[in-house]
């Protein structure tokens, strides 16, 4: 496949509002040893890149400065140890920067091949939530066949992978949202039910559902004053994970509490783990999860797709909290 020189690329030169996203002529990047180059139909918008782009969450080092996170096309080239038959093979990518562009390199261990049963646009929705919640919440949090599970956020892209892995897996998820519609819109998607942050006091809400009981397990991307609240609406031997803090990287913790009940606190980021760590993820989703895709029993929730020239407005459209599901970039 012939490979151009250069691409169209999501690039901003110094921090900014969405205005900064602007597209500008990259090199295409050159796979190297155990990596493959994608040209790019779709990649996936996460709030951490609106964080980046305004200079609040720095990539990693030896990420591209391009922005995003996930993407989803043809694999166009290859690097050394990669063999040359993976040309033309249709994969989604988890990535640590440079989805924002009509070429991304990624190691190909990090890489999910595209079943008939998945659109573009849908594949690119699927890495990094996908990887974030399976390691945060069955493997930190070992949530199990049975167990409860409240999650903020619910109809975010988290969120609605949380509840679309739950009805695989046989949890029951509770989520907070910020209105009755969206309340709504999470119960329609399997929530087995949803409260309004903003009309009702979710730590009573939960005890009220579960009978006084509390839930198993607890996926916070809030943080802040927040956490000692999550940690009432734990049953005992309870596990609450930690993955963002949109609310505060600091909170005041009831010792008491953690003891009386037995409480597990973790938390994780994915974005700055190795890339040994990301194919154990990878490889245990292709054996736990990517069959349930293949049977297209699991798909994400997409709200809404913009072209890479129009990336403004997909973060702007994030910003607002209107969306519902995946924001996506249609490159392709």
């Amino acid at each position: 496949m012939t490979v151009p020189e250069t691409m169209l690329a999501i690039d901003p030169e110094a921090p900014g509002g969405p205005e900064v996203l602007i597209p500008v002529r990259r090199p295409v990047p050159v796979p190297g040893e155990g990596e493959v180059l994608i040209k790019v139909a779709a990649a996936g918008i996460n709030r951490p890149e609106v964080m980046q782009r305004m200079g609040l969450y720095p990539p990693p080092a030896g990420a591209p400065s391009i922005l995003g996170m996930e993407a989803a096309g043809k694999i166009v080239a290859v690097g050394g140890d990669v063999p040359p038959e993976m040309i033309g093979q249709p994969v989604c990518a988890l990535v640590t920067g440079g989805a924002y562009a009509e070429y991304v390199v990624a190691p190909l261990g990090q890489c999910l091949s595209v079943p008939a049963a998945l659109s573009m646009v849908e594949a690119a929705a699927m890495p990094e939530t996908l990887f974030t919640v399976w390691t945060n919440v069955f493997e930190r949090a070992y949530a199990a066949d049975g167990d409860w599970i409240l999650v903020h956020g619910g109809t975010s892209g988290i969120g609605t992978m949380t509840i679309a892995l739950a009805r695989l897996f046989h949890l029951t998820v509770l989520v907070t949202a910020g209105s009755d519609a969206k309340c709504e819109a999470a119960r329609k998607l399997g929530a087995a039910d949803a409260i309004n942050y903003k009309t009702e006091d979710f730590v009573e809400r939960v005890k009220d559902i579960t009978g006084g009981r509390g839930v198993d397990v607890v996926l916070d991307m809030i943080g802040g004053d927040y956490l000692p609240r999550n940690l009432q609406c734990l049953a005992e031997e309870g596990r609450h994970v930690s993955i963002a803090v949109q609310r505060g990287a600091e909170a005041k913790i009831p010792i008491w509490e953690v003891m009386r009940k037995r409480l597990v606190l973790t938390g994780s980021t994915l974005r700055p783990r190795d890339t040994a760590f990301k194919s154990l993820v990878a490889d245990e989703l292709i054996r736990t999860v990517w069959p349930h895709v293949e049977q297209g029993r699991l798909k994400p929730v997409i709200d809404s797709t913009f072209p890479l020239a129009q990336a403004a407005e997909a973060h702007r459209r994030m910003e607002s909290g209107e969306h519902i599901g995946k924001i996506v970039l249609a490159i392709g």
